[in-house]
C-alpha cells in the first residue's frame, strides 16, 4: 500500500509537521539493551526522506541517550525536520515544573540534541505543586529567548489547558488515545478545539496490542515496562484478546495490516490530530505510512469504535504516569551526567 506523507498545522501559531509523526522512545528502552545506534539512525533517515518529518523525544527517554541519538541523528538534516522534546520527569522519580528546573532542563536537551532551538517543547507531566502559570512563565521566556519555538503540554487536564493557555499560547497537547484509549474525546479534545491547539496521538496502535495482539506478551522481554501496566496483564489480556480478532478481520477485508487500519482511525479523527507510532524496524515504519492512503467510511469508524467500548475494554492504562516512570527510576541506575536537579 503505497503512501505519500503530506503536511499539517499543527495547532493555529504556525508550526507545520508530516501529517504522521515518529516516536522515538523505543530507540533507546528502558532497562533493555540499547538498538544499535547505526540501525536506528538508518530508520530516522529513512523516515525523513519518507517524508515524516515530525520526530518525538525526551529527557527521560533512556534517560538521555534518545535526545544523544537524535543529536547524531539529525547532522546535516536539521533543516528538515520538526523536533519535539520534553521535560518534566526528574531522576528523583519526581514530577516537577518549578523556573529553575524547567530552564535547565532546556539548556541541557539543547546540548544533548546538539540544536540551537527546539521547535516543541512539552511539558511532559503537570507537576500539581506549581502553578501551571507559573511553570508557563518561564517556557514563554524561553520563547523570547529563542530556545523553543512552540510550547506543549503532555497529559494535562481541560482546566490546564485553559490556564496553560491563558499565559501563553500553547500549540499542541500530546496524549494517549487509540482504538482502545478514547477517555480524552469527551472534554479535552473539544477544548483543544475550541482553543485552536494541535493534538499529537501517542501509542496509537495501543503500544502494540493493535498491531499484534495478546501474542505481544511472548514477544516482550522481562524487562518491558508494558509487563507493569495494568492492561497488560495475562488474564486482561485474554479478556481484551476479541478486540484484537475483530479489528484483524476488518483488515483483512480491507487488505491492509491491524496496525494500518488502528493508525487510519487515528488518522481520520480530524486534520488537527497528528499520531506519533513508534518503531526501531523500517519495515513497521513503512507499514505506518501506508495507513495514511486508506480510507475508512463513517460506518467503518462505528464499526471499529463498537469493537473497543470503555465498558468492553478490560485493564486500567497507567495512571497517568506513575507505573511507567517508577519502573523507570527503579531499572535505571543513576546517571552523574544528570545537571537539572
Amino acid at each position: 500500500m503505497a503512501s505519500v506523507v503530506g503536511r499539517m498545522k499543527l495547532g493555529s501559531q504556525g508550526l507545520e509537521v508530516s501529517a504522521q509523526g515518529l516516536g522515538c522512545m523505543g530507540m533507546t528502552p528502558f532497562g533493555s539493551p540499547a538498538k544499535p545506534e547505526s540501525d536506528m539512525i538508518e530508520l530516522i533517515h529513512h523516515a525523513v526522506n519518507s517524508g515524516v518529518t515530525f520526530l518525538d523525544t525526551s529527557d527521560i527517554y533512556g534517560p538521555f541517550t534518545n535526545e544523544l541519538l537524535l543529536g547524531k541523528a539529525l547532522k546535516g538534516i536539521r533543516d528538515k525536520v520538526q523536533l519535539a522534546t520534553k521535560f518534566g520527569f526528574s531522576m528523583k522519580g519526581e514530577i516537577r515544573g518549578d523556573p529553575a528546573y524547567v530552564r535547565a532542563c532546556c539548556e541541557e536537551s539543547l546540548k544533548r540534541l546538539d540544536v540551537d532551538c527546539i521547535d516543541l517543547y512539552y511539558q511532559h507531566r503537570v507537576d500539581t505543586k506549581i502553578p501551571i502559570e507559573i511553570t508557563m512563565g518561564e517556557l514563554k521566556k524561553l520563547v523570547e529567548e529563542g530556545k523553543i519555538k512552540y510550547v506543549g503540554l503532555s497529559e494535562a487536564s481541560a482546566s490546564t489547558i485553559r490556564r496553560a493557555h491563558a499565559v501563553h499560547p500553547i500549540t499542541a497537547v500530546q496524549l494517549e488515545w487509540s482504538l482502545w484509549t478514547r477517555d480524552i474525546e469527551k472534554e479535552i479534545v473539544p477544548t483543544c478545539r475550541e482553543l485552536g491547539i494541535g493534538i499529537v496521538a501517542y501509542s496509537p496502535l495501543g503500544m502494540g496490542f493493535l498491531s499484534s495482539g495478546p501474542k505481544l506478551l511472548d514477544q516482550m522481554s522481562d524487562s518491558d515496562f508494558r509487563h507493569y501496566l495494568p492492561r497488560f496483564k495475562p488474564e486482561n489480556m485474554e479478556h481484551n484478546a476479541p478486540i484484537y480478532e475483530l479489528v484483524k478481520a476488518m483488515a483483512t477485508k480491507k487488505g491492509c495490516t491491524p496496525s494500518q487500519l488502528a493508525l487510519a482511525w487515528v488518522h481520520h479523527q480530524g486534520s488537527d490530530v497528528c499520531p506519533i507510532p513508534g518503531t526501531t524496524k523500517i519495515e513497521n515504519l513503512k507499514q505506518n505510512i501506508g495507513a495514511l492512503s486508506l480510507k475508512l467510511t463513517p460506518e467503518d469508524m462505528a464499526e471499529l469504535e463498537s469493537y473497543a467500548l470503555a465498558d468492553i475494554v478490560k485493564g486500567d492504562r497507567h495512571n497517568a504516569s506513575a507505573s511507567i516512570y517508577s519502573w523507570m527510576h527503579a531499572n535505571t541506575p543513576p546517571l552523574a551526567s544528570w545537571k537539572s536537579e
